[in-house]
């Protein structure tokens, strides 16, 4: 089974929100469906910036929770080596 850490923005450079699936896909619908009240509902936070895949729980929460602990710009500048457009990624991995 693979594991997603995310990062998902309101827009270039706007509010960013971190976190972790076994279903990205799924979760990502639920953020844009704005199906559970929370932090991206409230912030709109929904286009899917950047991501990555772990084949187990426990290395991606790890990854999650540092990642957590990051700055900022350092999250930007992650975002930005991969995709530099800030292109909503959601359509490529949901066909």
């Amino acid at each position: 089974m693979a594991y997603y850490v995310y990062l998902l923005a309101s827009k270039k450079h706007g509010t960013l929100y971190l976190g972790v699936t076994n279903d990205i896909v799924r979760r990502l619908y639920e953020h844009k469906a704005k199906a559970v009240p929370g932090f991206t509902t409230r912030y709109d936070v929904n286009k899917l910036v950047w991501f990555e895949i772990y084949d187990d729980a426990l290395t991606a929460i790890a990854r999650e929770k540092e990642l957590k602990k990051w700055r900022r710009d350092w999250k930007i500048r992650l975002i930005e080596e991969q995709n530099p457009g800030w292109v909503d990624l959601y359509q490529g991995i949901a066909s």
